[in-house]
């Protein structure tokens, strides 16, 4: 439906789709409904009409060899648009063609326009070598005869007309069109030869005289006739007769055309246009003349039509008040274009988003409901909790909390234990140690990567620790990792302290109750863990 989506060649203003005034009457329901926003579609505006006149070169396609400049030549038409593309043109045409052949011609007996005027000898059709062929006397005196006419055509025809490159998708308007197109119609012909002098005598000297004169040279010849030739065209060329309408002396005989052409806009209302037309005609006597003569002497029926060619140039004028330009001079996608960039006629609907909390997360997708009031959320409508002790930052006191000092207070305080080396002497051996003090020099362990698993050299200092807890059968420990602040790094953190207690309880034999794990954050290199006398 590209032909209707649009209705203007502008959008604003005099003549657009908010001008009324070149709505028709019938048209403005559809125009209303535009209006109110409940049809996408504009109504078809009232669009000119267009009257033109031509002139040009008339040729006539035939047996006879056309002359070009003929005069005079004229068409008149008027032109109306059914849509952007198909618009119906009326066109009368009146026109004058001549032709002469400038070789000679003998065998025409059978065209009474020179036989009755020139001396031919009687050919009948056929083969010399078959039964009843007359061949002509050899004392017959023959005479030759150069074949012209001048035809006076009149053409009425209703032609169909398609524009080709109004509808542009990357320029609004253009000062060019294109069309072809195709129509039926009437046409009146009437043909005379130019067989007589201005005293009614034949031009039997001139024609054998310029026959026998040796001439070669196609122009020579016809200097030679245009010389000897007066312009009368006295003498009725061959026709239908009876056989055919006619409309006084003139042959009426249906038509069909095919055409093309560019029209130039020279103003809102003037173009100019040129144009070229075929029309053909189911006749052989546009021209006078349906007989060929072959290599046998033979005069036989051509076969084939005459057609006529206009050429022209021309002027239409655009007539019409309160209407826009014909419609093959906009371009459809106008309005469509313009919509699309300025969205008139948009409905925005009316957003239905609750935000209970009033956080600017509407509630179907906020994963934090309650969010405390003044503090700032991500997408989701979560608060930030860097340390992630449940307290989000902007009400935090404490915004980094180590894991150790966890859980928090309501304005996310911790409270860490006391250092060890405060309960230093608690780890003395009393019973069956000696009094000695508890093993300090444990290692320290290094993770490659970002997992928990344990390195053969990790398992052997995990067996020596394991055999100095053995030595010391009442002294404890703790196994100590580091993690950053986020949720990924803490768990990395704690499965790595776990493979280690992990370790110690079923490969070393320790009791769990002897080994203690923590995870600090932001305290030492995330890759290390500390083993710790308690």
């Amino acid at each position: 439906m590209l032909l209707t989506m649009g209705s203007f060649a502008q959008v604003g203003g005099s003549g657009s789709v908010y001008d009324s005034s070149v709505i028709p009457a019938k048209r403005m329901p559809q125009q209303n409904e535009f209006w109110n926003k409940s049809y996408n579609f504009p109504a078809k505006p009232r669009n000119q009409w267009e009257v033109g006149v031509s002139t040009g070169i008339f040729t006539i396609s035939g047996d006879v060899a056309a002359r070009t400049f003929t005069a005079p030549n004229f068409a008149v038409h008027v032109r109306k648009a059914f849509g952007y593309v198909f618009s119906l043109r009326l066109q009368y045409m009146n026109t004058v063609g001549k032709g002469m052949n400038w070789l000679a011609s003998h065998n025409y007996a059978k065209n009474t326009a020179w036989s009755s005027k020139y001396n031919a000898p009687m050919v009948l059709y056929g083969n010399p070598t078959t039964i009843g062929y007359t061949v002509p006397s050899r004392g017959t005196t023959q005479d030759n005869v150069f074949y012209n006419y001048k035809t006076k055509v009149q053409d009425l025809g209703l032609q169909g007309i398609v524009t080709l490159n109004n509808i542009r998708f990357h320029k609004q308007k253009t000062g060019i069109v294109i069309y072809g197109g195709g129509g039926v119609g009437a046409t009146l012909y009437n043909s005379a030869v130019n067989a007589l002098d201005a005293n009614s005598n034949p031009y039997t000297t001139l024609f054998n005289g310029i026959t026998t004169s040796g001439y070669k040279n196609r122009k020579d010849v016809l200097k030679a006739l245009k010389d000897g030739m007066d312009k009368t065209y006295e003498t009725p060329a061959q026709n239908q007769g009876d056989r055919r309408p006619k409309i006084g002396k003139n042959t009426l005989k249906p038509s069909g055309t095919v055409l093309a052409g560019v029209a130039f806009k020279l103003g809102k209302r003037v173009n100019l246009a040129i144009e070229d037309r075929w029309t053909f005609t189911k006749d052989d006597l546009l021209d006078g003349q349906q007989w060929q003569e072959n290599p046998t002497g033979d005069a036989a029926l051509t076969g084939d039509f005459d057609s006529y060619n206009y050429a022209s140039i021309g002027l239409n004028f655009n007539l019409g008040a309160k209407s826009v330009e014909p419609l093959w001079w906009q371009n459809p996608l106008d309005y469509a274009y313009d919509e699309l960039m300025n969205h008139r006629n948009v409905k925005i609907p009316k957003m239905e988003c609750p935000d209970a909390d009033g956080d600017g997360v509407c509630d179907h997708l906020d994963r934090e409901p309650n969010t405390p009031a003044g503090c700032p959320v991500n997408t989701h409508g979560v608060t930030a909790d860097t340390d992630g002790d449940g307290v989000p930052d902007c009400k935090d006191k404490e915004l980094i909390t180590p894991t150790s000092c966890q859980p928090v207070d309501a304005d996310g305080v911790g409270h860490c234990p006391d250092p060890a080396c405060c309960n230093r002497l608690d780890s003395l051996i009393k019973a069956g140690g000696g009094g000695k003090l508890c093993p300090t020099d444990y290692p320290s362990l290094t993770f490659k990567g970002k997992g928990p698993a344990l390195s053969a050299d990790n398992k052997a200092m995990l067996s020596t620790c394991a055999a100095k807890l053995k030595g010391s059968p009442t002294c404890s420990i703790t196994v100590t990792g580091y993690s950053g602040t986020s949720k990924a790094s803490q768990n990395n953190c704690n499965k790595r302290v776990e493979a280690i207690r992990k370790y110690l309880v079923e490969t070393g034999g320790i009791s769990n109750d002897r080994i203690t794990t923590n995870c600090e954050v932001n305290e030492g290199n995330e890759n290390t863990v500390d083993i710790k006398s308690n």
